[in-house]
């Protein structure tokens, strides 16, 4: 199947027309000598007297050449392209945020690895967090650190490799020693404010009371809920800690619950992983299907034939001009 990206250019094939009815016949002037007995002449020689002016026909075979020329630049420059068999590509409909706690407590050593080590709470969510990005293919996903103020520390891509790169260059302390989970909130949803689809989902990862926001977090989930971002709490540590270590589970299940998520509590890295695959439950992954035909132009194909049709007719032209030169030699 052909198409022309610039069909309206086919009007050029009148234009030799328009030229040829509007404008007069090219008269080329010559030196030429006048005598005051050409009548006399023309009685002598017995020649009848012809127009100064002689127009040039060509041939049949010229007319065609020059027509099919033209044709095919005309044709070139309306650019025809073409069209390939349907292509479908899925996309995920899904921009997912990561908001991950950096305080001091995250370097408590109560999380068991694979291996039965000891790792810190930190360390275990990384490594489920690895897990589960090698499971988002086709969302994009973003990271938030946040201690005494969150920053954001890769914005959506779908370039997971980074992600996780960036991820693990994160270190406890590195963004304070407090929890600023409601400051957290309010940069996902700034964030989520440039993103172009209405799936929106944000996670939090943390182990401590809110003790350094601007904006209490029950505040920031009804402002999230309202630009469709649903939030998934997971508390991390033991429940019965005190002090600053101590999780505010009340408030986590406020703010999931205020954006229609969920709230859960992650004792070790197997108890974290099966939250993981709860949620994967609950959000499975939406794909936006984009269906299109790959494009090829095919103008360089007329421009080979206008080409090849000129050396034609330059070939024509130079054999009936030696034809012509040796017919006057001989004569």
């Amino acid at each position: 199947m052909i198409e022309f990206a610039y069909p309206y250019l086919f009007f050029l094939l009148l234009l030799p027309f328009v030229i040829h009815w509007s404008l007069p016949v090219y008269k080329e002037k010559k030196e030429s000598l006048q005598v005051p007995f050409f009548l006399r002449l023309v009685d002598v020689t017995g020649e009848k007297p012809q127009s100064g002016a002689v127009v040039l026909k060509r041939k049949r075979i010229q007319k065609l050449l020059v027509a099919f020329a033209w044709c095919c630049l005309v044709t070139a420059m309306a650019k025809p392209e073409q069209i390939g068999a349907p292509i479908s590509q899925q996309k995920s409909a899904r921009d997912l945020m990561i908001a991950v706690d950096l305080s001091g407590s995250m370097s408590v050593q109560d999380f068991v690895d694979p291996s039965g080590k000891k790792v810190t709470r930190l360390a275990a969510v990384k490594t489920v967090l690895a897990e589960f990005a090698k499971n988002r293919k086709g969302d994009r996903l973003g990271l938030i650190l946040f201690g005494d103020a969150p920053y954001l520390q890769a914005p959506f891509t779908d370039d997971f490799s980074t992600w996780l790169a960036l991820l693990n260059a994160a270190d406890i302390g590195m963004a304070g020693q407090s929890t600023a989970f409601g400051d957290a909130i309010g940069l996902s949803i700034s964030v989520f404010e440039n993103s172009q689809t209405d799936n929106r989902m944000l996670i939090v990862l943390t182990d401590g009371n809110d003790n350094g926001s601007k904006v209490p977090p029950i505040d920031a989930a009804k402002i999230a809920a309202d630009k469709n971002i649903k939030i998934y709490s997971i508390a991390i540590g033991d429940p019965i800690a005190t002090g600053e270590e101590k999780v505010d589970l009340s408030v986590l299940n406020s703010v999931a619950e205020s954006t229609g998520g969920q709230s859960y509590q992650a004792l070790d890295t197997e108890s974290l992983q099966q939250v993981y695959a709860q949620i994967d439950e609950l959000e499975p992954q939406q794909f936006d299907s984009k269906s299109f035909r790959p494009r090829t132009s095919i103008h360089h194909y007329f421009i080979l034939m206008f080409a090849l049709t000129y050396l034609l007719a330059l070939a024509i032209v130079s054999h009936r001009s030696s034809k012509t030169t040796g017919v006057d030699a001989n004569g």
